[in-house]
């Protein structure tokens, strides 16, 4: 379990003490929230001060759907003592492209309690929203799949793997020209030649996310993470091609414009730089502020690139980081991608997912809400289906105790008072 034993007298006592003295704070607190630390500073426990009557107050969006504030609400119970196993594409990204069921139910019996989707398609330029075109083919698979995956119970996450500007051709610099690489940030910046054209692109974000309904025609809640992995230079939000005013006043432009001026409101923010911090100041240097962010996250591939104890202490100690910042600011925190790419030349790690995953995620009493998984397909995994050779060792961490999977979700969707 997450929380040491001998502490849960002292959570007692400091929760009766707060449920007496706590008062709501606006949108994105910083209160540390009467976190109790350890000799070494670090967070111990973090007692209850999130509340059905003052949830709204730490959110992004204080007018958010009830469906939104209660998905805000159960992921920060939640990640006390669980947290959700997730895939991305796990509806329609297969090993071997088999189709069928998500590969994570043939292997477990159930499908992920989370599911990872993009809006690359959907904003792309080709799309022209003819029943024709594979692009907009592509964005009504996407935004069916998000339904399904709501109407099961599960929790959406979208990243945006979102075309440079210019010719609307490529995310990845590798594959762009100097000139792109290092204007396409600052363009698209409030007074930049391609501001409007960003604009354009997050009209149809708000036009999708204004349509994603439920069962009973609610909004469904979706986790929306653009511009992640940006302490990296691989995509032309990185590092070295915006400085982190610039980041910060891209992102805050964002959030304004689809909440403010397009009246979105069934969105939780997710910051989610790559492995590359170790400090809180470090990952809090393009940090657009506590009003901007409801989710603290970390994607981390490289650090479980192997099968050395080391690398897992590593990845631990970086989880921590995340999580105590999450405490301290009352956000949700989570492991939002990460994973080890299986195929006929790349063997499986030992205990990858049992004893790697599964100890980063939980030593040192850290806390987090969801763990996501990147997408199968053609002849690699990341999540093994039934009848491979570390198949078993996934099952054996779906089983743990503080896993979850769409069988035993609880409903995130409504707050228990």
């Amino acid at each position: 379990m997450k929380m040491k034993f001998l502490k849960i007298a002292v959570i007692a006592i400091v929760a009766t003490m707060m449920s007496c003295s706590s008062s709501d704070n606006g949108g994105g607190s910083n209160d540390d929230g009467g976190t109790i630390t350890d000799d070494d500073g670090g967070v111990v426990v973090s007692p209850d001060i999130v509340t059905p009557e003052n949830v709204r107050s730490y959110m992004v969006d204080p007018n958010a759907t009830e469906e939104t504030v209660a998905l805000f609400y159960n992921l920060k119970k939640l990640q006390k003592e669980k947290f959700l196993v997730g895939q991305q594409d796990a509806f329609n990204a297969f090993y071997n492209d088999a189709g069928g069921d998500s590969d994570i139910k043939k292997a477990t019996g159930y499908d992920p309690a989370l599911l990872g989707s993009d809006f690359m398609f959907i904003t792309d330029d080709q799309n022209t929203e003819e029943p024709s075109n594979w692009f907009y083919q592509q964005e009504i698979l996407i935004t069916d799949d998000v339904e399904e995956a709501y109407n099961k119970g599960m929790v959406n996450v979208l990243a945006w793997h979102f075309r440079e500007p210019y010719e609307g051709e490529h995310f990845y610099t590798s594959e762009m020209t100097d000139f792109q690489k290092f204007n396409a940030f600052p363009s698209i910046l409030p007074g930049g030649e391609n501001h409007d054209y960003y604009k354009e692109k997050l009209d149809k974000v708000a036009e999708v996310l204004s349509n994603i309904k439920g069962a009973n025609n609610e909004l469904v809640p979706v986790i929306f993470r653009p511009f992640h992995e940006f302490d990296g230079n691989w995509f032309w939000w990185g590092s070295a091609y915006c400085t982190p005013e610039q980041y910060k006043e891209a992102w805050q432009f964002t959030v304004e414009y689809l909440r403010d001026t397009k009246n979105v409101h069934n969105v939780i923010y997710a910051y989610s730089p790559d492995k590359s911090y170790t400090t809180a100041t470090a990952y809090l240097q393009r940090y657009p502020g506590d009003d901007y962010i409801d989710v603290l996250s970390m994607d981390n591939y490289g650090d479980f690139d192997g099968s050395s104890a080391s690398g897992v202490s590593t990845a631990n100690d970086k989880l921590k980081m995340v999580s105590d910042l999450a405490i301290g600011k009352v956000k949700v925190a989570a492991l939002s991608e990460t994973g080890y790419r299986v195929t006929a030349d790349n063997s499986p790690i030992s205990g990858f997912f049992n004893t790697n995953i599964y100890n980063a995620m939980t030593n040192n009493n850290v806390e987090l809400a969801f763990v996501m998984f990147w997408s199968n397909g053609g002849g690699g995994y990341y999540v093994p289906p039934a009848g491979q050779s570390n198949t078993q060792d996934f099952v054996d961490f779906t089983q743990r105790e503080e896993t979850v999977l769409q069988n035993d979700i609880p409903d995130m969707y409504t707050i228990s008072k």
